[in-house]
Order: structure tokens, then C-alpha cells, then sequence
């Protein structure tokens, strides 16, 4: 679940607490409303704290690059092409 996810839980269980005032037998909305707010915020912390391991940018060590020699003949015959 993303942000986006755990925002919405939030906004979902702010309205069932605060702005409704619906009864149900055997549910109590304020209490699913309290339930969604807290999944929410311990989402929204999760995320967050997941979100800030993943910045740690470690630089790439960079291998020492050898260059390889080649040892080149030019005689006339060591390429190919004698005379």
C-alpha cells in the first residue's frame, strides 16, 4: 500500500468518526472510523521509514581501470601483410 493508499485510509476513518452520525446495529462506526485512522497513520510511517532508507545514496567505487598493452611489431611481417 502506498501513500496515496494510507492517506485515504486516514480521510475514510476521519469521516466515519467525525461526520457521520449513522447507527448500525452490532457496528460502531466511530470505532472503525478510529481503527482506519490509525492503519492509516502506522502505514503512512512505514512508508516513510522505508522511503528514507531507500535515499541513502552510496557512491559506486570505481575499480581501477588497467589498460591493456599491446605489444605491435612493425617489421612487414608481424600484421600480415610481408613483403
Amino acid at each position: 500500500m502506498g501513500l496515496g493508499g494510507c492517506i485515504i485510509l486516514i480521510a475514510a476513518g476521519a469521516i466515519l468518526t467525525f461526520a457521520t452520525d449513522w447507527d448500525m446495529q452490532g457496528v460502531n462506526l466511530d470505532l472503525v472510523g478510529i481503527i482506519l485512522m490509525v492503519v492509516g497513520l502506522i502505514g503512512v510511517s512505514t512508508f516513510s521509514s522505508i522511503a528514507r532508507r531507500r535515499r541513502v545514496v552510496m557512491p559506486p567505487s570505481t575499480p581501477a581501470v588497467e589498460e591493456e598493452r599491446r605489444i605491435t611489431r612493425r617489421d612487414g611481417y608481424s600484421d600480415g601483410y610481408g613483403v
